[in-house]
């Protein structure tokens, strides 16, 4: 039994002019976000010294700032880690010594106004392998995206390749400008998340393209653009489940999972809704404005097949 036009509940492609305008305005502030600001980039990137404290009571924050600006660390970024006791301090590159490590440094000064101070970690990343990491990151990047394109194009139709790879970008460039316009530490942590929401993304896109071939040989003498709202309205219920029960456990990780998993969490979460949204307006609605339908996923008929058809009847 064929489905009719009107079996579809929500008329998603009806709407994707706006849609797609509302992810352009979103885009276009995020780009100039990283264009202007640029990102919070941390030691990963970076290189330097991240030092974190515990201290026996509340630490004063401006006190620890202005000691280690007056004692030749001016480049010092001093916080709260978790708690109000907890420190973590961020140092640029400074020069290092096998008899006076940085870290001993730092904490001798911390505690020469007598204040209970204990070392609980000291990272260090030399400005080479900071460079290298930008760079290897950036190219991780690139070469997801291009073997998404080689992959969705094999396997569907290079149309829909093409909107897989725009829903994809999409959802990259809002979460890197989530990150620079609210100013948050981008690290291999986030840039790890922003891999995974590509992953997830590319997935649930898939699953929708997937119904959407099956629907178009099934609905042929539908146009375009029901066959799509038909089969995105199938795969609506998957797909809201999959994405809610993804973001509880995200909302879980960033509340219970202590301020180091807070940034991981953050791009998931988002990425998580963006990459949902992304799914079902812009991967299908770019496919769709390339001119896809159904011709184009048909079966090819073998030639002599219509004539083989003929003479077993006859």
């Amino acid at each position: 039994m064929f489905l009719s036009r009107f079996d579809y509940k929500y008329d998603f492609l009806g709407k994707r002019k706006i849609a797609l305008a509302m992810s352009g305005i979103l885009m276009l502030i995020s780009l100039i976000s990283i264009v202007t600001q640029g990102l919070v980039f941390g030691i990963d990137f970076t290189g330097g010294t991240l030092v974190q404290v515990s201290y026996s009571k509340p630490a004063d924050l401006d006190k620890i700032r202005n000691s280690l600006h007056n004692n030749n660390f001016p480049d010092a970024v001093v916080q709260n880690f978790g708690n109000s006791h907890d420190v973590l301090i961020r140092l640029g590159v400074h020069k290092e010594s096998n008899d006076d490590p940085l870290s001993t440094k730092i904490l001798r000064l911390l505690q020469k106004d007598g204040d209970k101070v204990e070392m609980r970690r000291v990272e260090y990343v030399g400005p080479q392998i900071g460079d290298e990491l930008v760079e290897d990151g950036g190219l991780a990047i690139i070469y997801t995206l291009f073997g998404i394109l080689l992959y969705v194009g094999f396997r569907f139709e290079y149309r829909f390749a093409l909107g897989s790879i725009a829903a994809l970008i999409h959802d990259t460039v809002i979460v890197v400008g989530f990150f620079s316009l609210f100013r948050l530490e981008f690290n291999l942590t986030i840039l790890a998340a922003i891999l995974a929401v590509i992953g997830y993304s590319l997935n649930d896109t898939i699953v929708v393209f997937d119904r959407i071939r099956e629907n178009f040989v099934k609905l042929r003498k539908q146009p375009s653009i029901n066959v799509m709202n038909t089969s995105i309205n199938q795969m609506l219920g998957r797909t809201v489940m999959t994405s809610v029960t993804t973001a509880i456990v995200l909302v879980v990780l960033f509340l219970v999972g202590g301020e180091l998993i807070h940034g991981f969490s953050i791009a998931l979460l988002l990425g998580v809704i963006v990459g949902t949204y992304s799914s079902i307006y812009i991967a299908s609605a770019i496919a769709m404005a390339l001119g896809v339908s159904k011709s184009d996923l048909m079966p090819v008929q073998k030639e002599g097949a219509e004539r083989k058809h003929e003479t077993l009847q006859w």
